[in-house]
């Protein structure tokens, strides 16, 4: 397989207009499926429940999800600077908070956004910097499913299909931090489609250059800020269950949210919108939590979660963008 140079992603301004219909449309059908549901229910129980909420407690959910963002962020950081990048801490903050603007496009490929701001500040090619996208999306994996099994252990929560979600994040994650084995994989994926050779060459060329985040420290430290990151959205949801009533034990809220969360993303809508959603409200059923109180702190939680997230990348990415132009300007001036 050959590994040409990859092309640069589409320019953000000629995707404007279509990045900006596919956030409305999500978040109308996110919104427009939550109504139903509360007009199944009642809307004034639903209503009351978000009533109770203080903006104080608001502002506790948006921090610990705040709390997650910037953890992960210096993880990036961390992975950046074992690539070489000759990234600051702030730098990297800025394109990692700034790459959620993109989270809804399908796959999360906007995100790959990040790889062009590299390019503009640094002059690293989109080759040498796949690797960083890659081990990102693979600690995240290992993270949630570890946070998952452990969940699973302290809780009374049972779910059916968990352990091979948690087996499946827990692997793929395994096969991405290991170079040989991931460009194993690529081959043999190739060879039985016998198609996108374009495609598999750019794989097997990131995958070479994941050896410089096999070090068991970087590894290590890894997890563990990916671990504390999603963690404290799970404490948040647990928090928000208390706030409205429900009686679900720390664990259980960990094991319901991080599940949903996962459960969502293997659905391949943008985001999980929709998989996450039905998954949470299920689960919280099962725990004999009423859907007056299960959909509103479904709602809320993804709110301050997803969507805070998004809000946050919509606020930086503008300033990303134009430090990346002004950098690329003082590069090519030297």
């Amino acid at each position: 397989m050959s590994s040409p140079s990859l092309p640069p992603p589409q320019s953000p301004a000629s995707q404007g207009w279509r990045d900006v219909a596919l956030l409305g449309g999500l978040l109308c059908l996110f919104l427009a499926g939550l109504a139903g549901l509360a007009t199944a229910t009642g809307w004034e129980e639903t209503l009351e429940q978000i009533r109770r909420l203080s903006w104080l407690q608001v502002a506790a959910l948006l921090g610990l999800s705040l709390c997650n963002y910037l953890l992960r962020s210096a993880r990036w950081h961390v992975f950046a600077r074992s690539l070489g990048l000759p990234t600051r801490l702030v730098q990297d903050i800025r394109h990692f908070l700034g790459g959620f603007a993109m989270t809804v496009t399908p796959g999360r490929v906007g995100e790959l956004i990040r790889m062009r701001w590299l390019r503009r500040e640094t002059g690293w090619s989109f080759e040498r910097t796949a690797p960083l996208v890659l081990v990102d999306r693979a600690s995240d994996l290992a993270a949630m499913g570890i946070l998952l099994a452990i969940a699973l252990a302290f809780s009374t929560v049972g779910i059916g299909g968990a352990l091979p979600v948690v087996l499946l994040a827990l692997g793929a994650a395994y096969v991405a931090t290991h170079p040989r084995l991931l460009a194993w994989v690529v081959t043999q994926a190739y060879r039985a489609l016998g198609r996108w050779p374009r495609i598999f060459g750019r794989i097997r060329q990131a995958a070479r250059s994941l050896r410089h985040f096999s070090k068991p420290g970087i590894l290590t430290l890894a997890l563990a800020l990916g671990t504390a990151g999603w963690l404290a959205e799970g404490y948040a949801f647990h928090l928000l269950l208390g706030w409205m009533g429900a009686e679900v034990g720390l664990w259980s809220a960990v094991a319901i949210f991080v599940f949903s969360t996962l459960a969502g993303g293997l659905t391949g809508a943008p985001g999980g919108v929709g998989g996450a959603e039905a998954a949470m409200i299920a689960l919280l059923k099962l725990q004999g939590v009423p859907l007056e109180v299960s959909v509103p702190a479904t709602a809320v939680i993804r709110l301050t979660t997803l969507w805070f997230a998004i809000l946050i990348g919509l606020a930086v990415f503008p300033i990303a963008e134009r430090q990346s132009k002004k950098a690329r300007h003082d590069l090519e001036a030297m």
